[in-house]
């Protein structure tokens, strides 16, 4: 009711507004909140407003929980100066880069990153990637070569790229799929060069985490996109061989593994990170300690305000805590895949499940390896966990649905091709209060008019479509015959003066349902 009272207020204001101005166009008295809000249909905004108000709680929340794991490492700490809201505040910058990028890329088509610039985008990611092994611009961390150090800060190219692969596989699959212009031996070659190039070049860092998220979001766009199944299931098994090969190859990675089947065997090794944090969630218990109240933060939990951070918020809020977490994660899965269902086109489908497909997948990947479910992969949880990479791509991503959202519109049906051919009768474009031009696909007839002030007796001129004919320009209708007159004689009374009679009157139907058939009287008490 209160959507229905909001729409009648604002169309009663453009009825006064548009009589005030003497037949201004209608949209004269609409806000800017109107067009921007109440003028999109409401499968295309309720995604879209929902969308963006998760990612907002929980980039909030994120500051909140990066703040409280961070701040008494920092503050411990003379090379950070001491200063407890040092991650924060950096956190904060990269989130601010982020939005900016992210409102850029919605207001833009999202058909320039996916099809006009897709190719310039590729390259640059495939020279970000090379300058990773480059002595001048390498940066080794953890084990891995996965930064490029600039002055202060540091840049992890792995996870723009993630951002280039969706863009991608979105074409190549649209014009495989959908436009067919490409043989399936085409479509293999590149998807070899486009997608398989910088996956490898991912995987040499090392950073499997990251090859197995993308490579999970590939399969689901696959599959979306209708890819037969016994090649998904090919590919998928492929995939898990693959990863395990390469996971049991160095000593590092079977450490991970060995961790995951029993921490306890390495307390002070490899198994440390994951026994304290199954510490935070046992302190945490239902509700938690408090926010900023966490005791493993306390350099007890390695990479709290990062990788552990889930940890710290099962402690700190509970169980709860945690499972209100992965419910706004499932919020915004579900409106991502509702602008993906809403999509103009494959393109975009695609783009928008593989953007949020990434962001959900990442997301299990670090809930799962915390959780000692699967080995820990060193994967933040998006928009919560520490990392100005992280942040800004994430962001983006966000960006990159909001962009399809923006372009999608209600399809075409035989009634909007049929009003496309409306017209008022010649003279009637001035004297009718005519509404202006209407965009492709909507017809608009004109503004309201009383009845008591609506000409008579026109006739249409000489064009098509819609028009008056034989408005009774010849003289009133012959008034119909009430008794003795057989139902032959009535009907021809109908139709004299060039006129179709539609029925009786609203006096004579008040009469009674005798008026009409001979005695006049009968339907009366």
């Amino acid at each position: 009711m209160a959507q229905e009272s909001t729409y009648r207020s604002s169309a009663a204001g453009r009825s006064r507004t548009s009589t005030r101005h003497g037949g201004q166009g209608r949209g004269a008295g609409r806000s800017s909140v109107e067009k921007t809000i109440l003028g999109v249909p409401e499968r295309f905004m309720k995604p879209r407003l929902i969308l963006i108000a998760a990612v907002v709680i929980l980039t909030c929340f994120g500051f909140l929980m990066v703040y409280s794991a961070s701040s008494i490492t920092s503050l411990a700490s003379e090379a950070l100066g001491n200063d407890p809201a040092y991650y924060l505040k950096r956190q904060l910058i990269f989130a601010a880069l982020g939005t900016g990028l992210a409102v850029f890329i919605a207001k833009s088509d999202y058909h320039l990153w996916g099809k006009t610039l897709v190719r310039i985008i590729w390259i640059l990611t495939i020279l970000l990637l090379l300058a990773i092994f480059l002595p001048i611009a390498g940066a080794d961390a953890y084990g891995a070569t996965r930064w490029i150090a600039i002055g202060p800060f540091t840049l992890q190219p792995s996870e723009f790229a993630k951002i280039t692969i969706i863009l991608v596989a979105a074409d190549l699959a649209e014009r495989y799929y959908d436009e067919q212009v490409m043989g399936f031996t085409e479509f293999v070659k590149n998807l070899a060069v486009f997608v398989g190039v910088p996956l490898a070049l991912i995987l040499l860092q090392p950073d499997k985490g990251s090859t197995l998220i993308i490579g999970a979001t590939l399969i689901v766009m696959g599959y979306l996109a209708g890819m037969d199944r016994r090649w998904i299931l090919l590919v998928l098994g492929v995939g898990i061989v693959g990863v395990l090969a390469i996971s049991l190859k160095d000593d590092y990675s079977r450490a991970r593994i060995v961790a995951v089947l029993n921490p306890w065997s390495d307390p002070t090794g490899s198994g440390y990170q994951l026994i304290q944090g199954f510490y935070a969630f046992g302190s945490g218990g239902l509700f938690g300690v408090g926010i900023g109240m966490s005791k493993q933060k306390y350099s007890y939990l390695p990479m709290a305000y990062n990788d552990f951070i889930f940890a710290v918020v099962g402690e700190e809020l509970g169980l709860v805590g945690t499972l209100g977490l992965l419910a706004a994660f499932g919020v915004l899965a579900w409106a991502g895949f509702r602008i993906a269902r809403y999509a103009p086109d494959m393109c975009g489908r695609l783009i928008a499940a593989g953007c949020t497909s990434l962001i959900i997948i990442q997301l299990l990947v670090n809930v799962c390896g915390v959780l000692g479910l699967i080995p820990l992969s060193g994967k933040p949880v998006p928009f919560v966990s520490y990392g100005g990479s992280t942040i800004m791509s994430c962001l983006m991503l966000v960006g990159m649905i909001v962009s399809v959202s923006k372009r999608s519109t209600l399809p075409e049906t035989v009634h909007d091709r049929s009003r496309q051919s409306w017209q008022f009768a010649d003279g009637d474009d001035g004297t009718r209060g005519a509404a202006p031009a209407a965009g492709p696909g909507i017809s608009l007839v004109g503004s309201p008019t009383p009845r008591s002030s609506r000409q008579r007796g026109e006739r249409g001129g000489s064009g098509s479509g819609l028009r008056m004919v034989d408005g009774g320009g010849q003289g009133r209708p012959q008034p119909r015959q009430r008794g003795g007159s057989n139902g032959r004689s009535s009907r021809q009374g109908r139709y004299e003066g060039g006129r179709i009679d539609l029925g009786p009157s609203a006096a004579e139907r008040l009469r009674g349902r005798g008026s009409g058939r001979g005695d006049g009287r009968r339907g009366r008490n």
